[in-house]
């Protein structure tokens, strides 16, 4: 089968100036073992040198389109109306992959007829580009609707590899959302198709430090017009699920409100999504210890200065691990 894979770079929030980013980005994709595709790249109305760099990778792969802000939601779009291959991946332009992701993830569906999506494991990394912690690492198959309900375990907006005709059918991503566009898009394929695991980190996930504060609060409102979508169109099988999907939810956004930078708002942030998740979490004496760890990391958060508080988080990272 002739294959092209069209991959469209996008910056997370804000969708636009990459420039500290988007070469090494770039440089993954042409380090593909796979080589049959072109690359989209959907300019976000960046104000920095984004462009200037772009332009200096010499491959007749790459295509530039540059429209004013919009959006990754609506970026994503773009690009994939612009596509006319038989396979899309989307990459955040501060992401990496792996030289065999393409290529895996192809065979995966290749040889899964039946599946529309390819999804690999993710890991975290820093602003250097160094490994900083591992993803959830979860391999479902087939039918993994109800599973997808409870985690995101694709993790980014960076992993898949999918069949265009799905995501042409399901009239692409939601641009009504803030965030959680990738979550709500998966979702939808899960609900319809099937998805394949390629079982090995292939997908690399820039965490950065200036993430804002008032980011959590629009994405606690987008995961939950998700989720509420989503058990909206589910089966009655399904809705037993949902406090697991909401303790799941509020567990990661207490663990993002206690990322660095540290501040009191943030602080007071993950106290109310600690709150949210202990009352969701049917298992919760379980993770009781777990649920101590971060009501202290919370407590010095909120009354320590914030240079402080990173000494002494550290210092109980350091006694811990």
């Amino acid at each position: 089968m002739i294959f092209k894979a069209y991959l469209k770079s996008l910056s997370l929030i804000p969708a636009y100036n990459s420039a500290k980013t988007i070469l090494e980005t770039i440089e993954s994709i042409l380090k593909q073992t796979f080589n049959n595709f072109e690359i989209i790249i959907i300019n976000d109305g960046s104000q920095d040198s984004t462009l200037a760099l772009i332009s200096e990778v010499k491959d007749d792969r790459i295509k530039v389109f540059s429209y004013p802000n919009a959006g990754a939601n609506v970026s994503r779009n773009r690009g994939l109306y612009r596509a006319v291959g038989d396979y899309i991946s989307f990459l955040d332009a501060d992401d990496l992959w792996t030289p065999d992701k393409l290529e895996l993830q192809l065979q995966a569906l290749q040889e899964n007829e039946d599946a529309m999506v390819a999804y690999s494991w993710t890991d975290y990394i820093d602003e250097k580009s160094k490994f900083l912690l591992s993803g959830t690492h979860i391999t479902e198959n087939s039918h993994v609707y109800e599973k997808l309900l409870v985690i995101n375990f694709l993790e980014s907006g960076s992993n898949p590899l999918i069949r265009r005709e799905a995501l042409i059918k399901l009239g692409g991503f939601d641009e009504s959302l803030t965030a959680a566009q990738d979550w709500d898009m998966w979702l939808r394929l899960a609900h319809d198709y099937q998805f394949v695991a390629v079982p090995k980190v292939q997908i690399l996930y820039r965490k950065s430090g200036n993430s804002l504060s008032s980011n959590l609060a629009r994405q606690e409102k987008a995961c939950l017009l998700v989720l509420n979508k989503a058990y909206s169109n589910s089966p009655a099988s399904a809705q037993s699920l949902r406090k697991q999907s909401l303790a799941n939810l509020y567990k990661y956004l207490s663990c993002k409100a206690l990322e660095q930078p540290f501040n009191r708002h943030k602080g007071k942030a993950a106290a109310i999504f600690l709150m949210k998740y202990v009352i969701n979490n049917s298992s919760r004496l379980k993770y009781a210890k777990m649920t101590l760890v971060m009501l202290l990391k919370i407590i010095i958060i909120i009354l320590l200065p914030a240079s402080l508080s990173t000494v002494v988080l550290r210092g109980i990272k350091r006694q811990t691990t």
